[in-house]
């Protein structure tokens, strides 16, 4: 018996943020001005203390219906809960991180050079004045080029750990499915579903079986 197993990339999201420095100004302009923050304002006043509301428990999980050959994942819980996953996800940020300190870096270059074309004023030659001008602008292109370069290398890098996640991911899936018997497993998000029974819901099957494949060997 074949074990079909449909899962869409599209839904699968790793974790990460975009990558972005500040605009910067336009040629001769002066570097915006340092703006003080604004007075604090009194606190509001705290209200009585309440009692807090008796909160129901969670009802537990619904059990999986016997004789059901299809079943559905949420692949972003997988991503989100599973070590594998969630490893993927800190590598993202740690590289996200790194180029947006590149970028903030370049970002200071690029105001200060322009503090020293706005403070040269009068005191500065034309000549000096010209040159200091080509310096803000170079700079003013370097950020925005490396800007971009430093979005697409995420966007890459992120699509990039996708593929490897996915790759680590099919196999388990279908491990799953052999092991309850079924036909199908759809992608939540893809499938257009408007109500399925949530007792169908086999994501906390994949990420127990995910880390345990992926569990780190006993030293």
């Amino acid at each position: 018996m074949k074990f079909v197993i449909a899962v869409s990339t599209t839904c699968l999201m790793l974790v990460a943020g975009p990558v972005a420095a500040q605009t910067p100004a336009k040629p001769g302009a002066a570097a915006p001005a340092t703006t003080q923050p604004a007075p604090a304002r009194p606190a509001p006043a705290q209200p009585a203390m309440t009692q807090p509301a008796m909160t129901q428990p969670a009802s537990p999980p619904r059990p999986f219906p016997e004789g059901a050959r299809i079943a559905y994942v949420d692949l972003n819980g997988i991503a989100t809960q599973s070590r594998e996953g969630q490893a993927a996800g800190a590598k993202i940020k740690e590289f996200q991180a790194k180029k947006q300190s590149d970028l903030e870096g370049r970002q200071k270059q690029l105001q200060a050079a322009q503090q020293k074309l706005e403070q040269g004023g009068s005191v500065l030659s034309d000549a000096a004045r010209g040159g200091q001008q080509k310096e803000v602008e170079r700079l003013q292109v370097e950020l925005q080029r490396a800007t971009q370069d430093a979005q697409q290398e995420v966007q890459e890098f992120t699509q990039e750990l996708q593929v490897t996640f996915q790759q680590r991911l099919l196999p388990i899936i279908e491990q799953v499915a052999k092991a309850k018997n079924l036909q199908f497993i759809l992608s939540i998000a893809d499938a257009g579903v408007v109500w399925v029974d949530s007792g169908l819901n086999v994501t906390a099957d994949v990420v127990t079986a995910l880390d345990a494949a992926t569990a780190p060997a006993a030293k």
